[in-house]
């Protein structure tokens, strides 16, 4: 997988070109400074969509919230041992 790096100044003046990279599957990194780094990446409809099966498997964890249904983990040590016994 290509990787191509863009400063902040950069991506501003190439913004069209850096686009065209990440439709076509290219990882493009924007680096603000030396501490902070974006990815660009394509975003789909169905990304951003509840679709009517979401929105039923929401409604039932909604449900099953208000019924008592779930498991409450309040420490690392116990969301540790609930995945070690997954």
């Amino acid at each position: 997988m290509a990787v191509v790096n863009f400063t902040s100044r950069e991506f501003r003046s190439q913004q069209a070109h850096a686009f065209d990279l990440a439709d076509q599957g290219v990882h493009v990194i924007i680096r603000r400074n030396k501490k902070q780094a974006y990815i660009l990446v394509p975003v789909n409809d169905d990304d951003i969509t509840i679709t009517p099966s979401l929105q039923a498997r929401i409604e039932k964890a909604r449900a099953e919230y208000k019924a008592g249904e779930f498991t409450r983990l309040k420490t690392h040590e116990e969301i540790d041992k609930y995945f070690e016994n997954l």
